[in-house]
């Protein structure tokens, strides 16, 4: 980690759907820079945190606070894309790219955030120069990203025509390209072999290292988890059950009978 100071705070943080309390009262603290995890049983509340964080869903109680390159905000209940805007990018389990659209056409939808001008105005070069000039920079950015991220030779290519791996790497580039110092990923490594699994180690370093940013990541691979995580948080039915470094996680009776099990944590 590069610094110790928290980049996202969640304080007693709580939401309920009917009867359900998917998140009950969760505070946690991600450190800038830091590569944190959370883990947990299926429906143990880790894609519902993700949300309230990222606006898809507004807690019943609680407060996010967020720490960018502007300064720090309360960030509870904003709308997706003011989180988006504040610094906050994340991808989904379930890979959502525009299907249809080219990589670099997904990679400059996501720069989009940060247009200043009308989308229509680049159209119209004659008239607006400057969205003109601004359009052809964020075709410049996008391409450099998907240069830096290893995707040029897909950069013309529907993106549902890219291999599975090059879709989950398309869509980290499209949330780069929204210019966050905050990412969160949902289980980056769902659906890959071994060999990606491994790879994707050195690459969410790489994403931290070279874009200066603090990373959240679900997965419920272990491996990945263990291997790159400084520090893992741990739900189970809603309620964080355990806190500490891979090492503190992997010995804690109680996520090794929530979750882990004996086999994995002695592995």
């Amino acid at each position: 980690m590069t610094d110790a100071s928290p980049a996202l705070e969640l304080s007693n943080v709580t939401i309920r759907f009917g009867g359900l309390v998917a998140v009950n009262g969760l505070s946690m603290s991600v450190p800038e820079g830091g590569i944190i995890g959370l883990i947990g049983p299926n429906g143990a509340g880790k894609t519902s945190a993700f949300n309230i964080i990222t606006g898809f869903y507004r807690p019943t109680s609680g407060r996010v606070e967020f720490r960018g390159r502007s300064g720090k905000i309360d960030i509870t209940g904003f709308p997706p894309h003011e989180v988006c805007k504040a610094g906050l990018a994340r991808t989904f389990q379930n890979i959502r790219l525009f299907q249809n659209e080219t990589a670099l056409e997904n990679v400059m939808i996501g720069a989009y955030v940060r247009q200043k001008g009308r989308w229509w105005q680049s159209m119209i070069p004659f008239a607006f120069p400057a969205a003109a000039r601004e359009e052809d920079e964020i075709r410049a950015g996008a391409v450099a990203l998907l240069v830096r991220l290893g995707l040029e030779r897909y950069m013309n290519a529907a993106a549902s025509s890219l291999p599975y791996g090059a879709q989950r790497r398309l869509e980290i580039a499209r949330a780069l390209a929204t210019k966050p110092s905050f990412l969160l990923l949902d289980e980056p490594a769902a659906g890959m072999n071994p060999q990606e699994s491994a790879e994707l180690l050195d690459f969410i370093r790489r994403l931290r290292d070279d874009f200066s940013l603090s990373i959240l990541l679900i997965e419920h691979d272990m491996k990945v988890v263990m291997g790159v995580c400084e520090r893992i948080w741990v739900l189970d039915q809603g309620t964080l059950i355990a806190d500490g470094t891979p090492e503190a996680i992997r010995a804690d009776r109680r996520v090794i009978d929530a979750y882990l099990g004996r086999e994995t944590a002695d592995a």
